[in-house]
């Protein structure tokens, strides 16, 4: 959780002194998005809680809080520094991003659904294989024992 609102916090810094500088928020779009990732990785490990003490869930609340309160900070600065519409296109592309991280998130899902059934599917096939040996192997020997008894 440190190391999220550590990134999410050095990211605001660059997004503010990017601002103070050049007056251009165009400049800092790597530390834009490298601030709504640290967003969704809190959000993500908030959610996913299980059994953790609740100092850590109050802990991770406020520092979405403090995300929260830097988002608006930078829109604020958005509508007083950036063009017109830049705040709608903004949260186009927060709802852009947000959208392509489920999705990635999905496809890892997918993907690790396959491998798991590809290795289940050659397990059968390794199995099945054995067992048509040893089916063989055996017919092999009572083949050979009847055939010395006659």
């Amino acid at each position: 959780m440190l190391v999220e609102l550590a990134a999410a916090n050095a990211a605001f810094a660059v997004i503010k002194e990017t601002i103070a500088n050049t007056g251009e928020l165009m400049n800092a779009g790597k530390a834009l998005s490298q601030l709504l990732d640290s967003e969704a990785t809190l959000r993500k490990r908030l959610l996913d809680k299980s059994g953790d003490t609740v100092n850590t869930d109050a802990e991770e609340f406020f520092a979405l809080e403090q995300i929260r309160v830097q988002k608006e900070q930078l829109e604020l600065a958005m509508t007083y520094s950036g063009r017109p519409g830049l705040i709608d296109d903004w949260r186009m592309f927060q709802a852009k991003a947000a959208k392509q991280r489920k999705e990635a998130v999905e496809e890892e899902i997918r993907n690790k659904m396959m491998r798991r059934n590809r290795i289940i599917e050659g397990l059968w096939w390794s199995v099945l294989a054995g067992v048509l040996a040893f089916s063989i192997y055996f017919t092999i020997i009572i083949i050979t024992l009847f055939k010395d008894r006659s």
